[in-house]
């Protein structure tokens, strides 16, 4: 016997009649309450793949598969002009006065003897903000890249040792970055104004083969050398090849 004809023999008429109203009313209930978790599922999903899933960028598409993180926006590095800005965060008060270089910034860390005139050399004559300091260490951005003068003590002077390269003595270590021609020559004129000697006078080596480039060298207080380059081919920066002293 079906349900129905069940209850027919086991309750009066009007019982069996409530009773089936009620059946169906719980089947009808638990139906739409299906649906409306099916409903509710499929649109947390949707959720996310609109907002958490949009935030990813997969470069050359979704052919290579390659997760990137978002890069910083593009940043004109030739400008000297900087617009300061100031927050506050919890008790902290600070002032921005530059913006990461785009990409991964790199961290350059190095000793001084002064940082009285790391400030004048680093601040002034190089133009490089200042970000965090101490009363042992000041940062800078050079460009938007981070670079750190640690105070270790006045006696301090850095050891040179020289390799040749194209004909000049190039003291290492050393560092510094690759600029475009037009900022080499600009910062080239800007150090010459400022009365810094050069260790190697600004010119272009490598002539006609990929690497060519400009450069030039110079200390900072310390005596810490500072190399600044220019490709005269931007793309040949990372050229392979054997290059012959």
């Amino acid at each position: 016997k079906n349900a129905n004809e069940y209850m027919a023999t086991m309750m009066p008429r009007p019982t069996l009649l409530l009773s089936t109203i009620m059946i169906a009313s719980s089947l009808r209930f638990i139906g739409a309450s299906s649906r409306a978790s099916v409903s509710a599922r499929r649109a947390g999903f949707s959720t996310l793949s609109s907002t958490s899933i949009q935030g990813l960028k997969l470069r050359g598409g979704a052919e290579d598969g390659v997760f990137t993180p978002p890069t910083a926006p593009s940043r004109d590095i030739s400008s000297s002009s900087t617009v300061a800005s100031s927050s506050t965060e919890g008790e902290t008060k600070y002032v921005k006065l530059d913006d990461p270089a785009p990409g991964s910034p790199f961290h350059y860390a190095f000793p001084v003897h002064s940082l009285e005139e790391a400030k004048v050399f680093y601040g002034d004559v190089l133009g490089c903000k200042e970000g965090r300091s101490s009363e042992k260490w000041q940062d800078y951005s050079l460009n938007g890249h981070q670079i750190v003068c640690h105070w270790v003590g006045k006696d301090y002077r850095c050891v040179d040792y020289y390799n040749p390269v194209d004909g000049d003595e190039v003291p290492v270590p050393h560092a510094g970055l690759a600029l475009t021609v037009e900022e080499f020559h600009a910062l080239a004129e800007r150090v010459r104004k400022a009365g810094v000697k050069f260790i190697i006078e600004p010119h272009l080596r490598f002539q006609g083969a990929p690497g060519e480039q400009w450069t030039m060298f110079f200390k900072d207080p310390s005596g810490n050398n500072l190399e600044f380059k220019a490709m005269v081919k931007v793309e040949n920066l990372f050229a392979k090849y054997n290059v012959v002293d």
